[in-house]
């Protein structure tokens, strides 16, 4: 086997192993530091301490040990590592349902990403999710499918009301169907000048997802095109995935159409 892979088996085939080296991240400590916070026993420990000592991760002095320079660069790669290996298990769920098709759209851009998804017997988790993010901001952007459900609607318009900035851009049919869920609400909002409703027929992947970046966070609500059916919302507070939505937005802003304040929004012909 290749010693590269023997090193990290070595590391990752052990909680005790694993537990040593995070609590030493920590700073230096002594063998009852140890065992109490990794709950490893006496030899276990003998073991774990005499093997990092072999390959210079950690160096002792007196009776605490403490990381080397080369054990902290393990620790770091390691951290690194496992943050990304729990964030594709949390994307890899929802991948059917991302824009990895659209130029620009990466997995590396996630970080600190929170993945909101329907569980059983309670579907409302994404729901939730996003209408706390529409509560918690100051300003919001955005294109798509993002809002569809009744649940993030009200608290929505009720932002709207209390000076939400808001600038969407909405697919037709999506505009459509939020006149027929509240056309009042609609038309009433859509007059305030801090809620700019602008309008794109040709948005990518418009039956399958919605984005919207609001005042540190970006989030992705993903659609199963078959069903319509709301598969979870993703957020995520990455600077790399702030910047690629608003050079998605700024486009779609510069292609897409404004509703006429002259049109009556309750005419079908009027989004067409």
């Amino acid at each position: 086997m290749d010693t590269t892979l023997d090193d990290i088996e070595f590391l990752v085939s052990s909680d005790h192993r694993v537990g040593v080296l995070e609590s030493l991240t920590d700073g230096p400590r002594d063998r009852n530091d140890l065992r109490t916070e990794t709950g490893a026993s006496s030899p276990t420990l003998s073991r774990i301490l005499t093997d990092f000592q072999d390959r210079y991760w950690i160096e002792r002095s007196e009776k605490t040990y403490q990381l080397t320079d080369l054990g902290e660069f393990v620790a770091d790669q390691f951290e690194e590592f496992r943050d990304s290996m729990t964030y594709q298990r949390q994307l890899r769920e929802v991948w059917p349902w991302l824009p990895h098709e659209i130029d620009g759209f990466s997995v590396d851009s996630f970080a600190d990403v929170v993945v909101s998804q329907p569980g059983p017997g309670y579907p409302y988790k994404p729901i939730e999710r996003l209408t706390e993010l529409i509560t918690t901001t100051k300003t919001m952007r955005g294109f798509g499918m993002a809002l569809l459900k009744s649940g993030n609607l009200e608290p929505f318009f009720d932002q709207i009301r209390s000076g939400l900035e808001c600038n969407y851009i909405y697919p037709t049919t999506v505009l459509e169907e939020l006149i027929l869920w509240d056309e009042e609400t609609v038309v009433e909002m859509a007059a305030r000048p801090n809620y700019t409703v602008l309008l794109h027929d040709e948005l990518p992947l418009d039956d399958r997802c919605g984005i919207c970046l609001f005042d540190d966070r970006v989030s992705i609500c993903c659609y199963d095109p078959t069903t319509g059916t709301l598969q979870s919302l993703v957020d995520t507070g990455s600077d790399e995935m702030r910047t690629w939505a608003e050079s998605y937005y700024e486009r779609f802003r510069d292609e897409a159409r404004p509703l006429d304040d002259t049109v009556d929004l309750r005419s079908d012909e009027s989004l067409h």
